[in-house]
Protein backbone atom coordinates (compact mmCIF):
# COMPACT_ATOMS: atom_id res chain seq x y z
CA UNK A 1 0.00 0.00 0.00
CA UNK A 2 1.33 3.43 -0.88
CA UNK A 3 2.34 5.69 1.98
CA UNK A 4 0.14 8.77 1.55
CA UNK A 5 0.31 11.87 3.71
CA UNK A 6 -2.00 14.86 3.96
CA UNK A 7 -0.23 18.09 3.01
CA UNK A 8 -3.33 20.25 3.47
CA UNK A 9 -7.12 19.96 3.62
CA UNK A 10 -8.21 17.74 0.74
CA UNK A 11 -4.71 17.40 -0.68
CA UNK A 12 -2.56 14.32 -0.23
CA UNK A 13 0.85 13.36 -1.54
CA UNK A 14 2.81 10.16 -1.70
CA UNK A 15 5.79 9.72 0.59
CA UNK A 16 8.82 8.86 -1.52
CA UNK A 17 12.46 8.02 -0.86
CA UNK A 18 15.87 9.07 -2.13
CA UNK A 19 18.74 6.60 -2.43
CA UNK A 20 20.27 8.07 0.72
CA UNK A 21 17.06 7.25 2.61
CA UNK A 22 17.49 3.50 2.14
CA UNK A 23 20.15 0.98 3.13
CA UNK A 24 21.00 -2.51 1.92
CA UNK A 25 20.37 -5.28 4.43
CA UNK A 26 22.95 -8.12 4.25
CA UNK A 27 21.68 -11.70 4.22
CA UNK A 28 22.94 -14.67 6.26
CA UNK A 29 25.45 -15.54 3.51
CA UNK A 30 28.48 -13.60 2.30
CA UNK A 31 30.83 -14.46 -0.54
CA UNK A 32 34.12 -13.37 -2.05
CA UNK A 33 33.84 -10.31 -4.29
CA UNK A 34 35.91 -12.28 -6.84
CA UNK A 35 32.86 -14.53 -7.32
CA UNK A 36 30.58 -11.62 -8.20
CA UNK A 37 29.57 -10.79 -11.79
CA UNK A 38 28.40 -7.27 -12.65
CA UNK A 39 27.86 -7.99 -16.35
CA UNK A 40 24.56 -7.20 -18.06
CA UNK A 41 23.14 -7.33 -21.57
CA UNK A 42 21.05 -4.76 -23.43
CA UNK A 43 19.41 -6.34 -26.46
CA UNK A 44 22.26 -8.05 -28.35
CA UNK A 45 25.02 -6.06 -26.61
CA UNK A 46 26.82 -7.38 -23.55
CA UNK A 47 28.64 -5.10 -21.10
CA UNK A 48 31.06 -6.12 -18.38
CA UNK A 49 29.98 -3.34 -16.00
CA UNK A 50 26.53 -1.78 -15.46
CA UNK A 51 27.59 1.78 -16.22
CA UNK A 52 26.37 4.14 -18.96
CA UNK A 53 27.86 7.63 -19.32
CA UNK A 54 25.56 10.64 -19.34
CA UNK A 55 25.46 12.20 -22.85
CA UNK A 56 27.13 15.48 -21.96
CA UNK A 57 30.03 17.07 -23.82
CA UNK A 58 31.79 17.40 -20.45
CA UNK A 59 32.34 13.63 -20.65
CA UNK A 60 31.53 12.23 -24.01
CA UNK A 61 34.27 12.73 -26.54
CA UNK A 62 34.78 9.88 -29.01
CA UNK A 63 38.01 9.04 -27.16
CA UNK A 64 36.21 8.81 -23.81
CA UNK A 65 33.48 6.64 -25.34
CA UNK A 66 36.16 4.31 -26.70
CA UNK A 67 37.99 4.07 -23.38
CA UNK A 68 34.78 3.44 -21.42
CA UNK A 69 33.72 0.83 -23.98
CA UNK A 70 37.05 -0.98 -23.68
CA UNK A 71 36.62 -1.03 -19.89
CA UNK A 72 33.20 -2.68 -20.26
CA UNK A 73 30.79 0.25 -20.05
CA UNK A 74 28.75 2.24 -22.57
CA UNK A 75 29.42 5.80 -23.67
CA UNK A 76 26.60 7.85 -25.21
CA UNK A 77 27.56 10.69 -27.55
CA UNK A 78 25.24 13.70 -27.55
CA UNK A 79 23.98 13.78 -31.14
CA UNK A 80 22.95 17.42 -30.67
CA UNK A 81 25.99 18.53 -28.71
CA UNK A 82 29.30 20.17 -29.47
CA UNK A 83 30.74 17.22 -31.40
CA UNK A 84 27.87 17.59 -33.86
CA UNK A 85 28.38 21.35 -34.30
CA UNK A 86 32.05 22.33 -33.89
CA UNK A 87 35.32 21.01 -35.31
CA UNK A 88 37.35 22.32 -32.34
CA UNK A 89 35.41 21.03 -29.32
CA UNK A 90 38.45 21.25 -27.04
CA UNK A 91 38.68 24.97 -27.81
CA UNK A 92 34.96 25.40 -27.04
CA UNK A 93 35.38 23.72 -23.67
CA UNK A 94 38.43 25.85 -22.88
CA UNK A 95 36.32 28.97 -23.52
CA UNK A 96 33.49 27.66 -21.32
CA UNK A 97 35.80 27.02 -18.39
CA UNK A 98 37.53 30.38 -18.77
CA UNK A 99 34.24 32.27 -18.88
CA UNK A 100 32.87 30.42 -15.83
CA UNK A 101 36.01 31.16 -13.81
CA UNK A 102 36.16 34.85 -14.80
CA UNK A 103 32.51 35.85 -15.26
CA UNK A 104 30.43 33.29 -13.38
CA UNK A 105 27.81 30.63 -14.03
CA UNK A 106 25.28 32.69 -15.98
CA UNK A 107 27.88 33.89 -18.48
CA UNK A 108 29.11 30.31 -18.96
CA UNK A 109 25.59 28.99 -19.56
CA UNK A 110 24.97 31.82 -22.04
CA UNK A 111 28.11 30.82 -23.94
CA UNK A 112 27.04 27.16 -23.83
CA UNK A 113 23.69 28.16 -25.36
CA UNK A 114 25.49 30.09 -28.09
CA UNK A 115 27.75 27.15 -28.87
CA UNK A 116 24.72 24.87 -29.13
CA UNK A 117 22.97 27.37 -31.40
CA UNK A 118 25.57 26.75 -34.10
CA UNK A 119 24.18 24.74 -37.02
CA UNK A 120 24.46 20.97 -36.99
CA UNK A 121 27.19 19.54 -39.20
CA UNK A 122 26.23 15.93 -39.94
CA UNK A 123 29.70 15.10 -41.24
CA UNK A 124 31.24 15.92 -37.83
CA UNK A 125 28.87 13.61 -35.98
CA UNK A 126 29.35 10.88 -38.61
CA UNK A 127 33.11 11.16 -38.11
CA UNK A 128 32.71 10.80 -34.34
CA UNK A 129 30.50 7.73 -34.80
CA UNK A 130 32.98 6.25 -37.26
CA UNK A 131 35.87 6.80 -34.83
CA UNK A 132 34.09 4.94 -32.02
CA UNK A 133 32.91 2.20 -34.34
CA UNK A 134 36.44 1.65 -35.71
CA UNK A 135 37.64 1.01 -32.15
CA UNK A 136 35.35 -2.02 -31.92
CA UNK A 137 33.13 -0.84 -29.06
CA UNK A 138 29.36 -0.38 -28.98
CA UNK A 139 28.28 2.96 -30.48
CA UNK A 140 25.39 4.82 -28.83
CA UNK A 141 24.11 8.31 -29.68
CA UNK A 142 21.56 10.44 -27.84
CA UNK A 143 18.88 12.53 -29.57
CA UNK A 144 16.07 14.58 -28.07
CA UNK A 145 12.42 13.61 -28.64
CA UNK A 146 11.97 16.83 -30.62
CA UNK A 147 14.69 15.99 -33.12
CA UNK A 148 14.60 12.18 -33.12
CA UNK A 149 12.77 11.78 -36.43
CA UNK A 150 15.02 14.24 -38.26
CA UNK A 151 18.37 13.02 -36.96
CA UNK A 152 17.94 9.25 -36.67
CA UNK A 153 18.15 8.25 -40.37
CA UNK A 154 21.62 9.76 -40.77
CA UNK A 155 22.76 8.22 -37.48
CA UNK A 156 21.62 4.77 -38.55
CA UNK A 157 23.40 5.26 -41.85
CA UNK A 158 26.55 6.28 -39.97
CA UNK A 159 26.50 2.93 -38.17
CA UNK A 160 25.25 3.41 -34.62
CA UNK A 161 24.44 0.31 -32.57
CA UNK A 162 22.05 1.89 -30.05
CA UNK A 163 19.83 4.98 -30.19
CA UNK A 164 19.07 6.85 -26.95
CA UNK A 165 15.99 9.11 -27.08
CA UNK A 166 16.63 11.17 -24.00
CA UNK A 167 15.04 14.21 -22.42
CA UNK A 168 14.46 15.57 -18.92
CA UNK A 169 11.02 13.99 -19.01
CA UNK A 170 9.69 11.89 -21.85
CA UNK A 171 6.44 10.20 -22.81
CA UNK A 172 5.51 7.62 -25.40
CA UNK A 173 4.09 10.36 -27.61
CA UNK A 174 5.72 13.77 -27.86
CA UNK A 175 3.45 16.49 -29.23
CA UNK A 176 5.19 19.49 -30.76
CA UNK A 177 4.63 22.14 -33.39
CA UNK A 178 5.12 19.64 -36.19
CA UNK A 179 4.27 15.99 -36.54
CA UNK A 180 4.17 14.33 -33.09
CA UNK A 181 6.75 11.70 -32.25
CA UNK A 182 4.99 8.42 -31.61
CA UNK A 183 7.69 6.23 -30.11
CA UNK A 184 5.82 3.01 -30.80
CA UNK A 185 5.77 3.48 -34.56
CA UNK A 186 9.17 5.19 -34.50
CA UNK A 187 10.84 2.23 -32.78
CA UNK A 188 9.00 -0.34 -34.90
CA UNK A 189 10.48 1.18 -38.06
CA UNK A 190 14.08 1.09 -36.79
CA UNK A 191 16.65 -1.67 -37.14
CA UNK A 192 18.58 -0.58 -34.03
CA UNK A 193 17.49 -0.95 -30.38
CA UNK A 194 16.20 2.17 -28.63
CA UNK A 195 16.66 3.28 -25.03
CA UNK A 196 14.22 6.00 -23.94
CA UNK A 197 13.80 8.24 -20.92
CA UNK A 198 13.69 9.84 -18.47
CA UNK A 199 10.65 8.77 -16.54
CA UNK A 200 9.84 8.93 -12.86
CA UNK A 201 6.76 6.81 -12.26
CA UNK A 202 5.28 3.36 -12.88
CA UNK A 203 2.64 4.46 -15.38
CA UNK A 204 5.01 6.31 -17.72
CA UNK A 205 7.66 3.61 -17.47
CA UNK A 206 5.13 0.94 -18.44
CA UNK A 207 3.89 3.14 -21.30
CA UNK A 208 7.43 3.48 -22.64
CA UNK A 209 8.05 -0.25 -22.34
CA UNK A 210 4.98 -0.88 -24.49
CA UNK A 211 6.56 1.17 -27.29
CA UNK A 212 9.14 -1.56 -27.81
CA UNK A 213 12.06 0.22 -26.13
CA UNK A 214 14.92 -2.06 -25.12
CA UNK A 215 15.64 0.06 -22.07
CA UNK A 216 14.01 2.82 -20.04
CA UNK A 217 15.96 5.58 -18.29
CA UNK A 218 14.63 6.50 -14.84
CA UNK A 219 15.36 9.97 -13.50
CA UNK A 220 16.67 13.17 -15.05
CA UNK A 221 20.35 13.05 -14.17
CA UNK A 222 20.08 15.11 -11.00
CA UNK A 223 23.46 16.16 -9.63
CA UNK A 224 23.84 18.47 -6.62
CA UNK A 225 25.37 21.76 -7.72
CA UNK A 226 25.06 21.05 -11.46
CA UNK A 227 21.46 20.11 -12.22
CA UNK A 228 18.79 22.75 -11.54
CA UNK A 229 15.62 21.03 -12.76
CA UNK A 230 14.08 21.27 -9.29
CA UNK A 231 14.70 25.01 -9.09
CA UNK A 232 13.59 25.72 -12.66
CA UNK A 233 10.65 23.34 -13.13
CA UNK A 234 9.78 22.33 -9.58
CA UNK A 235 10.15 18.71 -10.65
CA UNK A 236 11.81 16.21 -8.34
CA UNK A 237 12.43 12.50 -8.73
CA UNK A 238 13.28 10.66 -5.49
CA UNK A 239 15.41 7.98 -7.07
CA UNK A 240 14.86 5.01 -4.75
CA UNK A 241 11.10 5.21 -5.27
CA UNK A 242 11.36 6.01 -8.99
CA UNK A 243 13.63 3.01 -9.63
CA UNK A 244 11.43 0.67 -7.62
CA UNK A 245 8.34 1.89 -9.50
CA UNK A 246 10.03 1.33 -12.87
CA UNK A 247 11.15 -2.13 -11.76
CA UNK A 248 7.53 -2.91 -10.87
CA UNK A 249 6.50 -1.73 -14.35
CA UNK A 250 9.13 -4.06 -15.79
CA UNK A 251 7.60 -7.01 -13.89
CA UNK A 252 4.12 -6.06 -15.07
CA UNK A 253 5.31 -5.77 -18.67
CA UNK A 254 7.15 -9.09 -18.40
CA UNK A 255 3.89 -10.76 -17.37
CA UNK A 256 1.91 -8.83 -19.98
CA UNK A 257 4.15 -9.94 -22.84
CA UNK A 258 4.97 -13.41 -21.62
CA UNK A 259 8.66 -12.79 -21.16
CA UNK A 260 9.95 -9.58 -22.81
CA UNK A 261 12.43 -7.98 -20.42
CA UNK A 262 13.07 -4.22 -20.59
CA UNK A 263 16.15 -2.90 -18.83
CA UNK A 264 15.90 -0.10 -16.27
CA UNK A 265 18.74 2.43 -16.24
CA UNK A 266 18.93 4.75 -13.23
CA UNK A 267 19.97 8.33 -14.01
CA UNK A 268 20.36 10.66 -11.06
CA UNK A 269 21.85 11.17 -7.58
CA UNK A 270 24.46 8.43 -8.07
CA UNK A 271 27.88 9.79 -7.17
CA UNK A 272 29.38 7.09 -4.91
CA UNK A 273 29.74 3.33 -5.14
CA UNK A 274 27.25 2.96 -2.28
CA UNK A 275 24.60 4.91 -4.18
CA UNK A 276 25.34 2.79 -7.25
CA UNK A 277 24.79 -0.37 -5.20
CA UNK A 278 21.52 1.00 -3.80
CA UNK A 279 20.26 1.85 -7.29
CA UNK A 280 20.81 -1.76 -8.41
CA UNK A 281 19.27 -3.03 -5.17
CA UNK A 282 16.14 -0.94 -5.83
CA UNK A 283 15.73 -2.64 -9.20
CA UNK A 284 17.98 -0.95 -11.77
CA UNK A 285 19.93 -3.05 -14.28
CA UNK A 286 22.51 -0.31 -14.81
CA UNK A 287 23.21 3.30 -13.93
CA UNK A 288 23.82 6.35 -16.10
CA UNK A 289 26.63 8.30 -14.46
CA UNK A 290 27.68 11.88 -14.98
CA UNK A 291 29.53 13.73 -12.23
CA UNK A 292 31.66 10.85 -10.86
CA UNK A 293 33.11 10.12 -14.30
CA UNK A 294 34.29 13.74 -14.67
CA UNK A 295 37.04 12.83 -12.21
CA UNK A 296 38.66 10.82 -15.01
CA UNK A 297 41.65 12.36 -16.76
CA UNK A 298 40.19 11.19 -20.10
CA UNK A 299 37.06 13.34 -19.69
CA UNK A 300 37.22 16.38 -22.01
CA UNK A 301 35.72 18.68 -19.35
CA UNK A 302 39.05 18.71 -17.45
CA UNK A 303 37.39 18.17 -14.08
CA UNK A 304 34.34 20.31 -14.88
CA UNK A 305 30.86 18.90 -15.33
CA UNK A 306 27.52 20.08 -16.69
CA UNK A 307 24.41 18.12 -17.72
CA UNK A 308 23.15 18.13 -21.29
CA UNK A 309 20.06 20.10 -20.16
CA UNK A 310 22.30 23.06 -19.28
CA UNK A 311 22.40 24.05 -22.96
CA UNK A 312 18.64 24.45 -23.46
CA UNK A 313 18.14 27.64 -25.49
CA UNK A 314 15.49 29.22 -23.28
CA UNK A 315 15.13 27.17 -20.07
CA UNK A 316 18.59 25.89 -19.08
CA UNK A 317 18.49 23.40 -16.21
CA UNK A 318 22.10 23.08 -15.22
CA UNK A 319 25.35 24.91 -14.67
CA UNK A 320 29.05 24.26 -14.96
CA UNK A 321 30.43 22.67 -11.79
CA UNK A 322 34.10 22.28 -10.99
CA UNK A 323 34.41 18.79 -9.56
CA UNK A 324 38.16 18.20 -9.49
CA UNK A 325 41.40 20.16 -9.86
CA UNK A 326 44.09 18.91 -12.22
CA UNK A 327 46.04 17.18 -9.44
CA UNK A 328 42.90 15.40 -8.20
CA UNK A 329 42.01 13.76 -11.50
CA UNK A 330 42.91 10.18 -12.16
CA UNK A 331 42.50 7.58 -14.87
CA UNK A 332 39.08 6.29 -15.85
CA UNK A 333 40.34 2.82 -14.97
CA UNK A 334 41.03 3.93 -11.41
CA UNK A 335 37.65 5.70 -11.12
CA UNK A 336 35.95 2.46 -12.09
CA UNK A 337 38.21 -0.25 -10.69
CA UNK A 338 40.66 1.36 -8.28
CA UNK A 339 42.82 0.99 -6.37
CA UNK A 340 41.40 3.78 -4.26
CA UNK A 341 42.56 5.74 -1.23
CA UNK A 342 39.27 7.65 -1.06
CA UNK A 343 37.14 6.47 1.91
CA UNK A 344 33.94 8.11 0.57
CA UNK A 345 33.31 5.89 -2.46
CA UNK A 346 33.99 8.31 -5.32
CA UNK A 347 36.59 6.03 -6.91
CA UNK A 348 36.66 2.27 -7.48
CA UNK A 349 32.93 2.46 -8.21
CA UNK A 350 32.71 -1.04 -9.66
CA UNK A 351 34.83 -2.46 -6.85
CA UNK A 352 32.46 -0.95 -4.30
CA UNK A 353 29.46 -2.43 -6.09
CA UNK A 354 31.10 -5.86 -6.21
CA UNK A 355 31.92 -5.77 -2.50
CA UNK A 356 28.39 -4.64 -1.60
CA UNK A 357 26.95 -7.55 -3.56
CA UNK A 358 29.43 -9.93 -1.94
CA UNK A 359 28.67 -8.71 1.58
CA UNK A 360 24.98 -9.26 0.90
CA UNK A 361 25.67 -12.73 -0.52
CA UNK A 362 24.67 -12.16 -4.14
CA UNK A 363 26.52 -13.24 -7.27
CA UNK A 364 24.54 -11.68 -10.15
CA UNK A 365 22.96 -8.25 -10.67
CA UNK A 366 19.46 -9.64 -11.17
CA UNK A 367 19.76 -11.56 -7.90
CA UNK A 368 20.96 -8.45 -6.10
CA UNK A 369 17.76 -6.64 -7.11
CA UNK A 370 16.01 -8.87 -4.54
CA UNK A 371 18.21 -7.89 -1.58
CA UNK A 372 16.51 -6.61 1.56
CA UNK A 373 16.24 -2.86 2.07
CA UNK A 374 15.60 -0.74 5.13
CA UNK A 375 14.41 2.87 5.40
CA UNK A 376 16.16 5.31 7.70
CA UNK A 377 13.96 6.80 10.37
Amino acid sequence: MRDMVEIGMGRTARRTYELDDVDIVPSRRTRSSQQVSVAWQLDAYRFDIPLVAHPTDALMSPEFAIELGKLGGLGVINGEGLWARHADVAGCIDRLIEVDEKEGAEAAVKLLQELHAAPMQPELLAAAVAQVRAAGVTVAVRVSPQNAQALTPSLVQAGIDLLVVHGTMISAEHVGAGEPLNLKTFIADLDVPVVAGGVSDHRTALHLMRTGAAGVIVGYGSTPGATTTGEVLGVGVPMATAIADAAAARRDYLDETGGRYVHVIADGDIVTSGQLAKAIACGADAAMLGLPLSLAAEAPGRGWYWPSAAAHPSVPRGALLKYADADERTSLHQVLFGPSSDPWGSTNLVGGLRRSMAKAGYQELKEFQKVGLSVRA
